[in-house]
């Protein structure tokens, strides 16, 4: 992690995010640790939705008024902005989805249908989200295929020797997490890319928890295709993007049929819309689009190094503070990591750890993770878990640890 960090006014950033000068919990401010699971919303993008509604409310694509051509532009301007936050070649390969879980499951039914055989192999890691697991077992089951596992060791990384033993040649998919949900740990990709390819592998990133923290650029990864959410990245809930390389979403057949993703129907046949239309049937979240565009448009004003680098030094700080909590383990320890720390109280249970939190105005998480292979793995059924963003303060991880030492301390009297 860097040792320092270009000029960076936390202060004046969160002014930017209404929501986290309220009070809570009986006069208590509040304290959002839990961005991993949904990030806050600046003001930009908020009065965007508002403006968008109030403004120029159209259905896109489909009308040749005023309104809808300004809808539209607006619509289409967000896939630009998208398409260059993440270094994709054209826009016509982001594709505007409900989230990172669709546009994944967009992947297992449209490619996977298409490519995955009887005696095929999938490998997954043994640290995924459920919804970049659940649909590769749907697929190999439906098919007639092999899940693979990477295992994970007890540091939290992947057993990179084990990955390499895996691939071969009835490879056919490699999908793994750019960054752990659960432990935090930043995977290394690009290299799993290269040596997936060269075994002739497609591979899909899950890029929900990196996107939001990380400078990526699909081409220099080199990855078939990328999912993630916007709204773990400052913007609306409900919109999501797909990246896929062209040449592979040209070959696809469309997830959805309906309006927008036709060329031309007849009560015989249909054919398809060109990309990236022919993977957005039906009206989109045309005001979710714009808020994200918006949103891209405040992490790039900022600067993805600065936000990277300015966490990067807040989760060390937390990390370390953490550490001189009696009890306490931090699950995942990799040296490259990102701000979300699980961790577990000896003797609290999970939950009661988030309670006594929230008692205190500190959102946290507290349950499985959506990652209940790895939480079996580790020998525990839940973990609590302070997930940090750019908007954070150690003023806050240090009301955290107070919170989780009294949190201990009531727990060691054994009283209830």
């Amino acid at each position: 992690m860097p040792e320092s960090v270009p000029a960076f006014d936390v202060a004046a950033v969160r002014r930017d995010f209404p929501i986290l000068h309220q009070v809570v919990r009986d006069g208590k401010p509040l304290i959002y640790l839990d961005s991993a699971a949904t990030s806050q919303k600046p003001v930009v993008v908020i009065e965007a939705l508002s403006a968008y509604y109030r403004e120029i409310n159209a259905n896109v694509h489909r009308g040749i008024h005023r309104l809808a051509e300004l809808a539209t532009e607006a619509y289409e301007e967000s896939r630009q902005k998208v398409a260059r936050f993440i270094g994709a070649p054209s826009e016509r390969g982001v594709i505007f989805t409900r989230g990172t879980t669709e546009g994944i499951n967009l992947v297992a039914y449209a490619w996977g249908g298409q490519h995955i055989r009887s005696g095929d192999e999938i490998i997954v890691s043994g640290m995924e989200h459920h919804s970049n697991l659940v649909p590769w077992q749907m697929l190999a089951q439906r098919q007639g295929a092999s899940l693979k596992i990477i295992p994970v060791d007890e540091s939290g990384q992947l057993d990179l020797a084990a990955y390499h033993a895996l691939l071969g040649p009835r490879t056919k998919l490699v999908a793994v997490t750019h960054m752990s949900n659960v432990l935090g740990t930043v995977n290394p990709v690009r290299d799993m890319i290269r040596a997936a390819q060269a075994v002739g592998a497609r591979v899909l990133v899950d890029g929900a928890q990196s996107v939001p923290h990380l400078p990526v650029n699909v081409q220099e990864l080199g990855c078939d295709f990328l999912a993630f959410s916007g709204h773990k990245m400052c913007g609306p809930t409900g919109i999501g993007v797909l990246y896929g390389r062209e040449e592979l979403l040209e070959q696809m057949d469309p997830f959805m049929g309906g309006g927008e993703m036709i060329s031309k129907v007849t009560y015989e046949r249909s054919t398809w819309a060109d990309l990236p239309n022919k993977f957005e049937a039906g009206t989109p979240d045309i005001a979710g689009a714009i808020g994200l565009g918006v949103a891209v448009d405040y992490l790039s004003g900022l600067g993805m190094d600065v936000l990277h680098a300015a966490e990067s030094q807040l989760t060390c700080y937390a990390l370390g503070q953490l550490a001189g909590v009696p009890g306490l383990k931090v699950h995942g320890c990799a040296p490259e990591r990102g701000g979300a720390i699980s961790f577990e109280l000896a003797g609290v249970h999970p939950h009661d750890v988030a309670h006594f939190a929230d008692k205190d105005g500190i959102a946290i998480r507290a349950g499985h993770m959506c990652a209940q292979p790895l939480m079996r793995q580790r020998g525990v059924g839940a973990l609590s878990r302070a997930s940090l963003y750019f908007y954070n303060t150690r003023a806050e991880i240090d009301a955290l640890v107070a919170n989780v030492n009294r949190t201990r301390e009531y727990f060691n009297r054994g009283t209830r």
